[in-house]
C-alpha cells in the first residue's frame, strides 16, 4: 500500500448519547494499484439515514454500500460522471426498496462522497452532511447544506433582518424519497500536501464548530484527530448519531493538472435527445457555385460558341482547345457539384448523436468553497475547547474525573504560557478520557456503530 499512496485516513461513527440506533453509515474505497488509483482514486462516503424504526438506517446502509460498488464498475467514466452516475443508481434503489414496504415507504439519507484521483478532489453531494478542506491556517467547507435555515440564509440580502431562525435538522434534499434525486457536484480542487479532508454528519457539525474542527483535523494525525473530534462531540451531548472521515494527503497525492488533460465528459449521450441538424449551407453553396461553373464552361457554352461565333475560350486558345479545357472543367466541377451535395444529404441521413457536456482541463464544477474560517492555533479557540470540561468531569468516576480535570488544568496553564501544539494535547487528552469513560459505561442492550481506523 506504501507503493501506492502516502495518505492517511481515520473512520469513526458513533450512535450518541441520545439516539438507541445508529442511522449513520460510512465508506472507504482505498486504491490497491497504480493503475487503480490513477482511474478512480480514493473514494470517502457519509450518509445520514432519515425514516422511522429501522428506515433510516437501512437507506443510510444501502448508500455506503452501492454508491463505492458502482463507482468501481465505473472507473472507465470520468470521475464526476462515475460519481453523479453511481449516486442515481443508489437513489433509484433505495426509492425502490421504499416503495416495496411499508415500514420503509419514504426513507431517505443524506449522501455525501468525495474522491481523490490525480487531477484534484470531486465531491458529490445530497444533504446536510458536509465535506470540508483544511489548508494552512483555513478550513473550507466544499459542500453547501441541502437544509431550510441554508437556504433561508442565503436568500436574505445585505441587511436584510434575520428573522426567526428555522430548525437546523429540517433538510430540502436527500435520496431515496423520490425517484430522481439533484446531485450536486464540487470541483476539482487541487491536493497539496498536507491538506486533510473531513468528511462528517451533521452529528459533528452540530456540535463542534466548524474552526474547532479544522484546528483538530489540522494540528492532529487522522487518527487522533478523529478520536478528539468524536470525543468533543460525545462531550457536548451528542444528541445525534456522529460520523466522520479524516483525510490527509501525502506527497503522492498532490495534484497533476495540466490543460492538456483529456476534458471529462459529465454525461453519456441520450440516445432518446436529438441534436438538431443546421441546414448545410456551406455544402449547398459549393453545389450551387460548382453547379453555375460548370454551366458556364461546357463545351456547347457561350465561352466556347457563341450565336456560331467563337466564345472568349475560343478566341485564346482555338477551338479544339477551348472544347478540351471546357469538357475537363465542366467535368471537374460537376463532380465537386455532386460531392457537395452528397455531402449535405449525409448530413441529414446519420443518426444523430446526443449531447455529451465535458469539463475542459482547468474548468470546475459547482461554486465550493461556500464558506472559510481561520482555524489557527489561539488562546481563545483552545479555551472554547475547554469549557464544558468541569460539568462534563463531574458524572465520571472519581479517578477519571480526577485524571481528566488534571489534563484539563495543564491545557490551561500551557495556554497561558503560550504553548498552544502543548495545550492541545493536554486538551485531547482529556477529551480522550472522557470519550473512554462513555464507552465503558454504555450497557450490552446500547446499538453502537462501528469506530474503525486505518
Amino acid at each position: 500500500m506504501a507503493s501506492v499512496t502516502s495518505l492517511e485516513y481515520c473512520e469513526l461513527t458513533d450512535v450518541g448519547r441520545r439516539r438507541a440506533n445508529n442511522q449513520d453509515s460510512k465508506a472507504v474505497l482505498a486504491p490497491w494499484s497504480r493503475d487503480q488509483y490513477r482511474r478512480r482514486g480514493w473514494l470517502f462516503l457519509v450518509a445520514d439515514g432519515m425514516g422511522a424504526h429501522a428506515a433510516g438506517e437501512t437507506a443510510s446502509a444501502m448508500a455506503s454500500e452501492l454508491v463505492p460498488l458502482a463507482y468501481e464498475k465505473k472507473a472507465s467514466h470520468s470521475p464526476p460522471l462515475a460519481l453523479h452516475e453511481s449516486i442515481e443508481h443508489a437513489n433509484t434503489e433505495i426509492h425502490t426498496r421504499g416503495e416495496s414496504a411499508a415500514d420503509l415507504k419514504g426513507m431517505g439519507t443524506t449522501c455525501t462522497v468525495l474522491a481523490l484521483v490525480p487531477r484534484g478532489v470531486i465531491v458529490g453531494h445530497v444533504g446536510d452532511s458536509r465535506a470540508y478542506r483544511v489548508r494552512g491556517p483555513t478550513i473550507e467547507q466544499l459542500t453547501r447544506d441541502h437544509s431550510l435555515a441554508w437556504e433561508m440564509e442565503a436568500a436574505r440580502g445585505p441587511g436584510d433582518d434575520a428573522g426567526p431562525t428555522p430548525p437546523k435538522n429540517i433538510i430540502t434534499r436527500s435520496m431515496g424519497p423520490h425517484a430522481h434525486v439533484t446531485i450536486d457536484r464540487e470541483g476539482p480542487f487541487p491536493v497539496e500536501s498536507g491538506d486533510v479532508f473531513v468528511l462528517c454528519s451533521d452529528g459533528l457539525s452540530g456540535q463542534v464548530s466548524d474552526q474547532e474542527i479544522g484546528l483538530l483535523a489540522r494540528q492532529l494525525p487522522p487518527t487522533e484527530a478523529g478520536a478528539a473530534l468524536l470525543g468533543l462531540a460525545l462531550l457536548r451531548g451528542a444528541p445525534d448519531n456522529v460520523t466522520l472521515i479524516v483525510a490527509r494527503a501525502g506527497d503522492r497525492e498532490v495534484s497533476k493538472t495540466s490543460l492538456a488533460n483529456t476534458p471529462w465528459p459529465l454525461s453519456e449521450p441520450d440516445a432518446g435527445e436529438k441534436v438538431p441538424q443546421p441546414l448545410p449551407w456551406k455544402m449547398l453553396a459549393v453545389a450551387a457555385v460548382s453547379l453555375l461553373g460548370a454551366l458556364m464552361v461546357n463545351p456547347w457554352s457561350g465561352l466556347v460558341k457563341q450565336d456560331g461565333q467563337d466564345g472568349l475560350l475560343t478566341s485564346l486558345l482555338g477551338e479544339q482547345m477551348a472544347r478540351a479545357v471546357g469538357f475537363v472543367s465542366c467535368l471537374g466541377m460537376a463532380v465537386v457539384c455532386l460531392g457537395a451535395l452528397l455531402t449535405a444529404l449525409m448530413g441529414f441521413l446519420v443518426p444523430a448523436s446526443g449531447r455529451v457536456r465535458v469539463l475542459p482541463a482547468g474548468a470546475r464544477l459547482g461554486a465550493g468553497p461556500y464558506r472559510r474560517y481561520d482555524c489557527s492555533p489561539s488562546a481563545a479557540l483552545l479555551e472554547g475547547l475547554l469549557s464544558g470540561m468541569n460539568a462534563a468531569a463531574a458524572s465520571l468516576s472519581s479517578g477519571d474525573r480526577q485524571r481528566m480535570l488534571a489534563h484539563a488544568e495543564s491545557a490551561r496553564q500551557r495556554i497561558a504560557a503560550g504553548d498552544l501544539a502543548a495545550a492541545l494535547r493536554d486538551t485531547a487528552s482529556a477529551i480522550a478520557v472522557y470519550r473512554a469513560w462513555v464507552d465503558a459505561s454504555r450497557n450490552d442492550e446500547t446499538v453502537r456503530g462501528p469506530a474503525n481506523r486505518r
